[in-house]
């Protein structure tokens, strides 16, 4: 098989397919292994959107996701010297004589009519579940290694496509989460493929807290001195949204955003022992963070954000967001007198718990809005929305609604504005049906 002679390149995502369809063209393969082979090459692309000649675009995508010590290389340099350069000539090679097969020769020696749909393959994007950007990006380079006259060519494309884009998962995506499994106590670092395209100026107000997020973010980003930061206020002003509009404006200057659950936070060390050596700087984005009296988890924490025996990589923060300000509930019985207390050095207990906040450098406060700040927010989002009712109606729905449904909040806001739109819409499709059900 043509793959054995790879020396860098192996181990790819979807190498089972691979080792199918290289079977297949040196026809070692069968009919019933061709037409499951086509199935799933139609259905990898339809994950990712690919059109086009799809074994380009296959080949392109496992070049794109392969991490090894050449593409690792390229991400943090761009061109590399040295012996590694010339294995890597020798893989893109092979590489090179792959994308010279011809997949209709597959449809000849097997008799049948399957692979040749899959050279100029067609979808819609209408509703597809896939990231046009990371989709245009490898459609992109998959152009340029078609056309390439040589292994060398190739390789001037990839070293590019490495140093602008990265290499494998958090080359291409921005953000993930950690997946367990129970049968091992282990994990893996999953992209997450619909990533929500929330921008900063979509928060309206909050201006000073976005100015203080934004600044220590910009830091980091630069390697200067940045603190960890912990967001915490009201439910519904924006914490989330805000470092989901961070991720947004900073993921093109190579910023990353990994979601943790406080269950995983015995995964921190090892996760940190992932990413430090990567040319990213990563996010680990804890979500409504706080601990009752019996969970221990916050240990870990603290341990990670200071204190333990490895330093934090430089090159990763963590940001939470809290509807608390003290993340570990502190009782009443915290604060009974030590005669009435079993635990003799109570004033140590409650310092414990007090101490984890005060292990964020950076603490930024999202207060509930006044009924001015509503309004505003009201009237600014239904200007962005272009729904046209006259104000003082606008308002007066918007004060009924916040009392009906949660309070003065930016989320409440938000959520009026979403039933305005719905129901804006319903009727203006009533009365086309209606319109039309006359005219016949």
């Amino acid at each position: 098989m043509i793959t054995d002679e790879l020396i860098l390149y192996r181990s790819f995502k979807a190498q089972k397919l691979l080792d199918d369809l290289i079977t297949l063209f040196e026809g070692e393969g069968s009919t019933s292994l061709a037409y499951d082979a086509a199935g799933r090459l139609v259905t990898l692309s339809m994950d990712m959107g690919f059109t086009g000649d799809l074994w380009h675009m296959f080949l392109t995508y496992l070049l794109a996701n392969n991490e090894n010590a050449f593409s690792r290389a390229c991400e943090i340099r761009g061109h590399v010297e040295g012996t590694v350069n010339d294995v890597a000539l020798h893989d893109l090679g092979v590489f090179f004589q792959m994308f010279y097969f011809d997949i209709l020769d597959i449809d000849r020696r097997y008799k049948i009519d399957c692979f040749r749909h899959l050279t100029d393959f067609d979808m819609t994007d209408e509703g597809k579940m896939f990231n046009k950007r990371i989709r245009d990006r490898i459609a992109g380079l998959s152009e340029k290694l078609s056309s390439s006259s040589g292994p060398s060519e190739m390789k001037e494309h990839l070293e590019a496509f490495y140093q602008d884009y990265g290499v494998g998962m958090f080359g291409l995506h921005k953000a993930f989460k950690i997946h367990e499994s129970l049968m091992d106590n282990s994990f893996t670092i999953e992209p997450v493929k619909r990533v929500q395209h929330i921008n900063l100026e979509d928060l309206v107000g909050y201006e000073l807290q976005k100015k203080k997020l934004i600044e220590n973010t910009e830091a980091f980003i630069k390697g200067l001195p940045a603190n960890n930061c912990l967001l915490y206020g009201d439910s519904g002003t924006g914490k989330s949204s805000s470092i989901k509009g961070i991720m947004n404006r900073y993921y093109e200057k190579g910023l990353r955003i990994i979601e943790i659950y406080k269950h995983q936070f015995r995964f921190l060390n090892d996760i940190m022992a992932l990413l430090k050596d990567r040319n990213y700087k990563f996010l680990i984005y804890m979500d409504d963070l706080s601990f009752e009296d019996r969970e221990t988890e916050y240990k870990y924490l603290k341990a990670i954000i200071e204190g333990g025996l490895e330093k934090k990589p430089a090159n990763v923060l963590i940001y939470a967001t809290s509807n608390r300000r003290h993340l570990v509930h502190e009782g009443f019985k915290d604060k009974l007198d030590r005669g009435e207390n079993d635990d003799i050095h109570e004033s140590d207990t409650v310092e414990e718990k007090l101490s984890l906040y005060h292990r964020f450098g950076v603490t930024i406060y999202y207060g509930k809005p006044t009924p001015k700040e509503f309004k505003t927010i009201v009237t600014e989002l239904a200007g962005r929305q272009g729904i046209e009712m006259d104000e003082e109606e606008l308002l007066l729905q918007a004060n009924r609604w916040e009392i009906e449904h949660g309070g003065l909040s930016g989320r409440t806001a938000s959520q009026f504005i979403d039933n305005i739109r719905a129901r804006t819409e319903f009727f203006s499709r009533t009365e086309k049906n209606t319109c039309g059900q006359g005219d016949q």
